[in-house]
């Protein structure tokens, strides 16, 4: 197990790294200056050649890009990463007033994703054939198909400018008024954990039934055992594996998700903040939030991996 953890991690660094390589060239092949940006056409008219060039030593643009690449690695393994050109404040900074509110929307979504997903896909083989499970399952092939972004249009239109049952956009911590907080997160979640629901639900639709069609599950209906026991200890867990992949999946998805759902309830979270880089060239800001996203995905992956043990005991990991 311990050389497994490791060749994964090992695996994991080298998928980082080329995942940062790969931002850190593209970002800066867009066309434009980010200088003239984070300057306005007045600013650009009156500063020297001298001034422009003491702004781009202050952020690093003056020097080629392997330079400028290796630098900013240096700086990674010393905790710094970088200064925000548009915003000229430290990325650290940025990093730690966003980061909380996309971790507090995806975490929710992804437990209720996880949860109601599996629950549905579990109802709907066990009642294969009834209206609960062509109900379930249609609604889970039209959540399929239906864009996030649209659904939270939607969603605003219905609940908040037709009805006014809930606010149109914005957060508000938990720690400082939970009620209004849950108000005005309960469309974003929504919306970050439909996609999950739906594919967890017919993916888990879909192994439990074919567990159950397996000779030692008909040995246990036959030796009359309770459903409850049959379910629980022997068909559920072995359906799980092949959820449990799709789950490390949705962690990608939940936070690469939050890029359009944090524009369209205009919350600042780090999805809201990477579209704001990308549109002004922040150089570091974008490489920060893509390192930042490769490490969960990373991480989600190597747990999901360890987790095939436990729930399949044939499995042995050499």
């Amino acid at each position: 197990m311990t050389s497994y953890i490791i060749r994964r991690l090992f695996m994991g660094v080298v998928v980082i790294f080329i995942v940062t390589v790969i931002v850190f060239l593209f970002i800066r092949l867009l066309p434009g200056d980010p200088l003239t940006i984070y300057l306005n056409k007045t600013d650009m008219q009156q500063l020297t050649e001298e001034q422009l060039q003491e702004l781009r030593v202050k952020f690093g643009l003056e020097k080629s890009l392997p330079m400028q690449y290796i630098d900013w690695m240096a700086g990674l393994f010393k905790g710094d990463m970088g200064q925000s050109i548009y915003y000229d404040i430290d990325v650290r900074i940025l990093m730690t007033e966003r980061m909380p509110v996309t971790l507090y929307l995806g975490a929710l979504a992804f437990v209720i994703s996880g949860v109601l997903g599996i629950a549905f896909g579990v109802i709907c083989a066990l009642k294969r054939g009834t209206w609960l499970d062509t109900l379930v399952t249609l609604l889970a092939n039209i959540g399929v198909t239906m864009p996030s972004f649209w659904v939270g249009i939607i969603l605003i239109y219905i609940l908040s400018v037709k009805a006014g049952w809930l606010p149109v956009s914005g957060y508000i911590s938990p720690f400082e008024d939970f009620w209004e907080s849950t108000r005005r997160i309960i469309m974003p979640v929504t919306c970050l954990a439909l996609f999950p629901v739906a594919s967890l639900t017919r993916l888990t639709r879909s192994s439990m039934l074919e567990v159950i069609q397996q000779d030692y599950i008909r040995t246990a209906w036959s030796k009359g055992l309770k459903e409850r026991l049959i379910v629980s200890r022997h068909t559920i867990k072995n359906a799980l594996i092949p959820v449990i992949t799709v789950i490390g999946v949705q962690v990608a998805f939940i936070f690469g998700g939050s890029v359009l759902i944090e524009s369209v309830f205009n919350i600042n979270g780090i999805g809201r903040l990477a579209t704001q880089a990308v549109q002004n060239q922040d150089y570091q800001v974008v490489q920060a939030i893509t390192l930042i996203m490769a490490i969960m995905v990373v991480i989600a992956n190597l747990i999901v991996d360890i987790s095939y043990g436990w729930l399949d005991p044939r499995i042995r990991y050499e």
